[in-house]
């Protein structure tokens, strides 16, 4: 009996993984083995001919940030010629192409800019609930929660239950990155800790949010850093529960400062060991995300078999990863006959996983607004 069947028989017969057997995983599993036990898991927990995804898109409303992350080729800093920021007015007209096309679910965030008061948070969550009431709002990473509480002088609780009486009830999980303390040190040393940064998401839990968690790797970590993540995640939702997806993703080099440190960058097999590790050792969270967008189509189809049992959102815009050079689109239609050339039903979902609409091969058609 190799390494291998010990570690999945102890955990079939219902023994948690620890880091020491994500950290081998990650690092030594025979791929396609771990990719069948993740499958396996992945099943036990959904209907395994499905596969949800989400009709989205994700602009954003400022590219003013005062972070100057190593990673990141879209921010301008405060007073840069090149700065703009979008009033409530203006993102509401923003939008509108992307409801036209079917979007039922807006994932919005932009930059720390320090002009920004706490009250133009708010009018654009109750200006895009007004315009668009059958839209949801997926608003906000932690990063942008902290940013907002030190301008105003607020605490993280005071600025989250100001967003909730407004009517945001989901949060996004990015600026996460790698919850490790040295590598944040390395690629964004004034974004916060890892503590700071689940201090956002354990608040956000207690104050009602439900949240995703993301991972952007494949720059500075190391495994270590990778296997403590995800360690820091499934701790957090152990207390709170409040996380219902895990979203890996790799760094993508492009324009940005951080490239040159770089001999090379993680390719697919790197992410599908990463997405079986995670399925397996984060047992707590419902869902898996495998992403279509920054790993490309076939690796996101991979990814299905690795997993993950959602295909992420059609991002019907994006700018954040196009400013480092990383350009990649779909519709709607296409990540239908995608899911479905990989083996599965595709099953068109909200942002907590309710489902809209199950599509055998058929393209979904633009989905009315209807009142709150």
């Amino acid at each position: 009996m190799t390494y291998f069947d010990t570690i999945a028989n102890e955990w079939r017969s219902g023994r948690r993984l620890d880091e020491g057997d994500a950290l081998w995983l990650l690092c030594e599993a025979p791929l396609l083995e771990l990719g069948q036990l993740a499958h396996e898991d992945r099943c036990r927990r959904h209907p395994a001919g499905r596969v949800t995804f989400v009709i989205d898109a994700n602009p954003n409303y400022t590219n003013v940030c005062d972070t100057y992350c190593t990673f990141c080729a879209f921010y301008r800093r405060p007073g840069h010629p090149e700065a703009w920021t979008l009033s409530p007015a203006q993102m509401v007209e923003r939008v509108k192409p992307a409801v036209a096309r079917g979007a039922t679910r807006l994932l919005l965030q932009g930059g720390h800019n320090p002009d920004l008061p706490l009250d133009y948070y708010l009018e654009l969550i109750r200006a895009l609930r007004a315009a668009h009431p059958g839209v949801e709002l997926h608003m906000f990473s932690p990063s942008e929660i902290r940013a907002l509480a030190r301008f105003s002088g607020l605490s993280i609780r005071a600025v989250l239950l100001r967003f909730r009486e407004a009517g945001l009830r989901t949060l996004p999980g990015g600026g996460a990155e790698i919850l490790s303390d040295r590598v944040r040190a390395r690629i964004s040393p004034l974004k916060g800790t890892p503590a700071e940064w689940i201090d956002v998401m354990r608040t956000a839990h207690q104050t009602g949010f439900r949240t995703t968690a993301t991972m952007m790797y494949g720059h500075v970590e190391t495994s270590e850093d990778v296997v403590e993540h995800l360690r820091r995640l499934r701790d957090l939702q152990d207390e709170t529960g409040g996380f219902f997806a895990f979203i890996p993703w790799s760094f993508k080099p492009g324009a940005t400062p951080l490239s040159s440190a770089l001999a090379e960058t993680a390719g697919p097999g790197r992410y599908l060991r990463i997405l079986a590790v995670s399925r397996l050792y984060l047992d707590n969270f419902p869902h898996v995300q495998c992403s279509w967008f920054s790993e490309g189509e076939k690796a996101g189809q991979l990814g299905l078999h690795f997993g993950a049992d959602d295909f992420g959102g059609t991002l019907l815009e994006e700018n954040v990863l196009r400013a480092a050079g990383h350009e990649n689109s779909t519709t709607p239609s296409r990540v239908v006959r995608v899911i479905r050339d990989a083996g599965f039903v595709a099953v068109q979902r909200t942002t907590l996983y309710d489902t809209i609409a199950v599509h055998h091969g058929d393209a979904p058609a633009p989905a009315p607004e209807v009142a709150a």
